[in-house]
């Protein structure tokens, strides 16, 4: 997987980002762990960001004190949030506050969202973000609440974090820590109800694009979505048909519902298969656009899920699509 360097930031081998995991049971525990670590980092001059929850961020504070170097950021929901825009945001953050030679300091608290659906999302990037931040110079500590968070995300926790604090605050490795080739690759896809019903638009073999690009357009528009919904989807419909075509083999195939709450779009092909979990969380190719390989990483910033299989033996590839409405 590729790595991005925003603001022309270099990433060096000798620096390598740090993900530590602290479960906490009580806002006492919270304070005598975690503002350790974030004074030790403003001591050293290490500018470091608090990017959780707004009452986890008044405890700290509280704890802490105000600091030129301590920065508090808003926390998307998860709602509103995708997981590629996360880890650029990430990446800027370091390059952004972090002098040359100087590591920044993360406490974070993701909002895994309402639905195990949405918490698939999170969970996959809590694993990815090892190998997309690996070259660079952060120190996150992630923070998981143990009296709301369900035991699916703590053990999620557990599996996608190298190092665990443990009670009396000392950093130790996590030895639960699953590599998160292996991690990424046991999460299920799941199932959509929708696909077991006749869609609104199906093209067994696409030939004609243009006139498909209309085609879904009009569907879209048909089923209420707005104008700027039906430009995002659009782009990453064509972005993936265009995927299919130039790295699968025919036939190329589109499946569209729509639904009052949801728009679902599937492309196959009948390719070799493909296996890459890191996929689609940056560029292919880096910082040089110029030679694309972005398709799957915009498809993942315009959509709200793309899950992606392979068929039985490896034979075919299958991109399914999912934008939330409303």
């Amino acid at each position: 997987m590729s790595v991005l360097s925003p603001a022309g930031r270099v990433p060096s081998r000798e620096r390598r980002y740090r993900h530590d995991a602290f479960l906490y049971d009580d806002d006492h525990h919270l304070v005598r762990v975690a503002a350790p670590f974030v004074r030790d980092g403003l001591s050293a001059g290490e500018p470091v960001v608090l990017a959780v929850a707004p009452s986890t961020a008044e405890v700290l504070r509280a704890a802490v004190g105000e600091h030129p170097l301590l920065h508090v950021l808003e926390r998307p929901d998860a709602s509103r949030a995708r997981t590629p825009a996360a880890i650029t945001g990430l990446r800027r953050l370091a390059a952004e506050h972090a002098p040359e030679g100087a590591w920044l300091r993360l406490v974070g608290e993701v909002d895994f969202g309402a639905t195990e659906r949405d918490w698939l999302e999170w969970q996959r990037f809590e694993s990815v973000v090892n190998e997309a931040l690996a070259d660079w110079p952060l120190w996150g500590l992630c923070l998981f609440d143990t009296r709301r968070l369900p035991r699916p995300l703590l053990d999620s926790a557990l599996a996608t974090h190298p190092v665990l604090v443990r009670p009396d605050g000392v950093h130790a490795a996590n030895a639960r820590f699953v590599e998160p080739a292996t991690y990424v690759r046991s999460l299920p896809v799941p199932d959509e109800p929708l696909e077991a019903t006749p869609p609104r638009l199906a093209a067994p073999d696409v030939s004609d694009f243009v006139g498909l690009r209309h085609a879904v357009a009009g569907e879209l528009a048909g089923a209420g979505a707005g104008g700027d919904l039906v430009e995002d989807v659009l782009l990453a419909v064509d972005e993936m048909v265009s995927n299919a075509v130039r790295h699968g083999a025919p036939p190329v195939s589109l499946r569209l519902w729509t639904a009052p709450d949801r728009i679902v779009c599937t492309i196959g092909d009948g390719g070799p298969g493909w296996d890459d979990p890191f996929a689609g969380y940056g560029p292919a190719h880096g910082d040089d656009l110029s030679r694309g390989g972005m398709g799957l990483w915009l498809a993942r910033q315009l959509c709200d899920h793309v899950d992606i299989t392979s068929g039985a033996g490896g034979d075919g590839v299958a991109v399914r699509l999912t934008v939330r409405l409303g």
